[in-house]
This record gives C-alpha cells, structure tokens and sequence, in this order.
C-alpha cells in the first residue's frame, strides 16, 4: 500500500468518526440508528484510524529496513577496495580497520581522503588496488539496478563510483590510479551523504 493511500484512509476514518460524533450529539433524530448504531460507527471509525495509523509506521518501518539492507550490500560491494587503501596508509602495528566499518561508517572515507593527501602508497599497494578495481568492476557495474532503487540521485552518484573504478583499473601509472583513488572516494562520500528516507 502506497503512503497516500493510507493517509487517505486515515482521513476519511478521521472524518467519519467526527461527522458520527456530532451528528450522535447535536442531531435531532430520535431513535435505535443514532442510540445505538452510531456510537459503535464512531468506535468503529476510532479503531480503523488507529490500526491504518499502525499499518502505515509497519509499513514506513519495513521500507526504511530494506532500503537500508539495499544500501549496505551496495557499500560492501567496494569493502575490499577500501580494505586495500586502508593497509596501504596503515601505520607499523596498526590494527586495520574491521569490515563492519569498512562497509557501513562514513567516517572511514573521510580518514582514507586524509590520507591519501598526506601519503603516497608503495608500488606494491598501488598494484593490488588496481588489480582488485578490475576484479570489483563487473560487479559493482552489476548493482546499478540497486542503487536505482534508492533513487535516481542515489543511481546518478552509483555510477559515478563505477566510472572511478573503471579508471583505477585501467591506470598505467601513480598518478592515474591515485587521482582515481581520490575520485572514488569523494563519488563514495556523496552516496554516503544522501538520505535513505523516502
């Protein structure tokens, strides 16, 4: 059921029950109809209000959840992307960043672009970050129909992650696959900033 057809229940329950109630009050009809029909309309029209009232957060609710459950396979799609960057900036004995992090807090983002302006990752690290953006490309390329559940904002900005991706596994040098580095990061930090809300 679509959010206005429950708030147009919930509306016509509600003024129902308001027009029973006066008419039980102020009218001047005599008889079983307004002393003993009437009261249980207006009990009637209280109880749809409410359990409409109930099924809309239910519904609200469930929506919010999947939509959430949508976004964070989006964002584990790249986890492995983001593991590789933060080891590369990994100070000696460091704890890396756990995968729950890695797929779901934004701030991990903004420290890996800190990073990324402060240092240069070894060779060793810039090899295996393009050969994982060739391994991830088909499959983040994959979930585009995902984000376009979300919204088109959400698609728009999904893309723009996948077009990053692409350019990181196609560098052929430092500089191509830093510059891609931070371009992903920042299409990353704009799909994150967008509301799941409907």
């Amino acid at each position: 059921m679509s959010r206005l057809f429950i708030i147009t229940l919930m509306v016509i329950f509600a003024l129902c029950g308001v027009g029973l109630w006066l008419f039980f009050l102020f009218g001047t009809t005599e008889g079983p109809f307004r002393e003993e029909l009437v009261p249980e309309l207006v009990v009637f029209c209280i109880e749809a209000f409410v359990l409409v009232g109930l099924l809309g957060l239910i519904q609200r609710y469930l929506e919010n959840r999947r939509r959430r459950q949508m976004w964070l396979s989006l964002r584990g799609s790249f986890r492995d992307l983001l593991s590789l960057m933060d080891v590369a900036f990994l100070e000696p004995n460091a704890e890396p960043t756990s995968s729950r992090e890695l797929e779901s807090d934004p701030r991990v983002v903004v420290h890996l672009l800190q990073e990324l302006e402060r240092k240069h990752p070894d060779l060793d690290s810039l090899v295996a970050l393009k050969m994982e953006g060739q391994e991830s490309l088909p499959l983040t390329r994959s979930l585009v129909g995902v984000a376009a559940q979300l919204s088109a904002t959400h698609m728009n900005w999904w893309i723009a992650i996948v077009d990053s991706i692409h350019r990181l596994a196609t560098a052929r040098d430092r500089t191509g696959i830093e510059a891609s580095m931070h371009e992903m990061l920042i299409n990353i930090q704009e799909f994150d900033r967008l509301d799941l809300r409907t």
